[in-house]
């Protein structure tokens, strides 16, 4: 008899891991059923796939509103669900402002519920770590001082290793004894973010930094990463002018380029993390709408924005925050960093430091067996 779980992912990180779940639950658990709400990762892996809610990405406090219509029949569609095929269990995956009320549909039906990549609670909204306490009966995390933390408010955590690992690759290895860097072939990465008023804010922010740094250093080739299903003319309609010829779209699956890399202009988000496993330096930026920003100032309880710093606990790259995530700021940090290569070297072995503290590979692996356990 099949084991029905539905999965409920709602942008592209969760996407990502959310599909490394499913593989692992399929191949542990033959008799597992998967409805899934997430994206293009998880879609082939599903035997019913509802909706693709990553590509609907929405940041912030007051953007989401506009996508409230589309969580409220959607939610109603997965209440229904519930009713009628009585899944053996819900896992949800980060997303907290949709997947709390997924959490409580679940409740309310007595179903079993866990969260894969709980959010980051701890940063803004502690509050919410109580609730999440009453929803889960398990809560599968990501980072090693998160299970203390939930405890606190009565929380069954646990920290299996980050699952980032299981797909990353090994850092490349870099060689920053530049002689000449002002004629150096520097390889600059841009990160705009994901999500697309991410990319709409810091893409022409990016490529003006690039043109910045051109002028100390001619030599440098700029690449920006994009999603695989990203439209590149359209995020060169948003930069506005001919691109340069040392300028490049890329689009790097296994970031075997991106690990490339010397330096990296980078969102704040999962791609800091993933930057840090693979060693390469960067530079933080972010921008929110501006009525946004004045929210976030008032619930963020962090002293840093980027996940590398908070698990540092120290400022090990630079964040540059709304008026700050400028051309000139940005093209600075990296000038300073190209004309003194010891500090980038120094940089990618501290960010090498980090990875090792984040567990090993296997991580979802691990989660697909507590889950099924738990569930006997």
């Amino acid at each position: 008899m099949a084991k029905h779980i539905l999965i409920v992912a709602g942008d592209v990180s969760g996407d990502i891991h959310a599909a490394g779940l499913i593989r692992a639950l399929k191949a542990q658990g033959p008799d597992v059923h998967v409805t899934a709400v997430g994206g293009k990762n998880m879609q082939p892996l599903c035997d019913h796939f509802l909706l693709d809610l990553a590509s609907q990405g929405a940041t912030g406090f007051i953007e989401p509103l506009k996508k409230m219509p589309l969580w409220i029949n959607l939610l109603k569609q997965l209440e229904n669900y519930m009713d009628t095929q009585h899944p053996a269990a819900v896992i949800v995956v980060d997303f907290y402002g949709f997947n709390h009320h997924v959490l409580k549909a679940a409740a309310k039906r007595h179903i079993p519920a866990y969260y894969y990549v709980t959010p980051q609670v701890w940063a803004s909204r502690q509050y919410r770590a109580k609730k999440l306490a009453g929803l889960t009966r398990k809560m599968f995390v990501i980072y090693p001082f998160e299970p203390a933390f939930h405890k606190q408010f009565g929380g069954n955590a646990v920290f299996l290793g980050n699952p980032l690992l299981d797909f990353m690759p090994a850092a490349a290895e870099k060689h920053y004894d530049v002689k000449d860097p002002q004629n150096h072939p520097w390889q600059l990465g841009i990160l705009p973010g994901s999500r697309p008023s991410e990319i709409k804010r810091l893409a022409p922010v990016f490529y003006q930094t690039f043109l910045r740094v051109l002028e100390k250093f001619p030599r440098t080739e700029a690449y920006l990463f994009l999603l695989p299903d990203a439209d590149e003319k359209k995020v060169a309609e948003l930069i506005g002018e001919p691109l340069h010829t040392q300028f490049h779209f890329v689009k790097d699956t296994h970031f075997e380029k991106r690990k490339q890399m010397d330096f990296l202009l980078a969102c704040s988000g999962t791609a800091t993390l993933e930057n840090a496993l693979l060693g390469v330096p960067m530079v933080v930026a972010y921008k929110l709408f501006w009525p946004t920003y004045q929210i976030a100032k008032m619930v963020v309880k962090v002293k840093y924005i980027s996940l590398v710093n908070l698990l540092a606990n120290a400022p090990l790259v630079k964040e540059l925050i709304q008026h700050k995530a400028n051309a000139k700021d940005l093209a600075a940090e990296t000038v300073r960093l190209f004309e003194k290569p010891a500090l980038l070297a120094q940089m990618h072995e501290q960010l090498l430091r980090l990875r090792s503290g984040l567990g090993t590979p296997g991580v979802a692996e691990r989660a697909a067996r507590e889950i099924l356990t738990d569930l006997k």
